[in-house]
């Protein structure tokens, strides 16, 4: 079962057993590399793959994570407006406010409206309709969301 071309070379006395021995050695060694480099450039290319996949996972979860605390946030903001809303007048005076180049109004309180003007208080969305509430709880909603703030005359410092 040997090579064809070593045992003539054998028979014809052109090497002896010791250099085919030799051969077959070097052969083995030559084959035994080859496959370890197969190996590790194979362990490189897992290893990179892995590497790559890793960073996608952490991609992922940092989307889902900021996803998530968009959601605290907007339930936070809803939870601030529905514990601490002002009860509306609806046959009150209306206080007009403009919001995406429209005039908006809201019926309220007349003492409301002085507020509102001076900053005490500030006009927020909740879903479709606008509550009013004072400004402190404004400035808490302002952290979380600015989107929520319709009307609020903020004194500057």
């Amino acid at each position: 079962m040997g090579n064809p071309f070593r045992d003539k070379f054998l028979k014809a006395g052109l090497v002896n057993k010791k250099q085919v021995n030799k051969a077959k050695r070097d052969n083995h060694v030559k084959r035994k590399e080859n496959k370890d480099n197969t190996v590790s450039g194979i362990s490189t290319k897992v290893q990179e793959q892995q590497a790559t996949q890793a960073q996608q996972i952490r991609e992922l979860n940092r989307k889902r994570e900021q996803v998530k605390r968009q959601r605290e946030q907007r339930a936070q903001v809803k939870q601030l407006i529905e514990q601490n809303r002002m009860e509306q007048d609806a046959r009150g005076e209306a206080y007009h406010f403009v919001l995406q180049n429209k005039i908006m109004r809201i019926f309220v309180a007349e003492e409301m409206i002085d507020q509102l003007s001076c900053g005490n208080l500030a006009i927020v969305k909740l879903g479709a309709s606008y509550e009013v509430v004072p400004a402190k709880v404004a400035r808490q909603i302002a952290e979380r969301s600015n989107e929520a703030i319709i009307a609020f005359h903020e004194k500057q410092s």
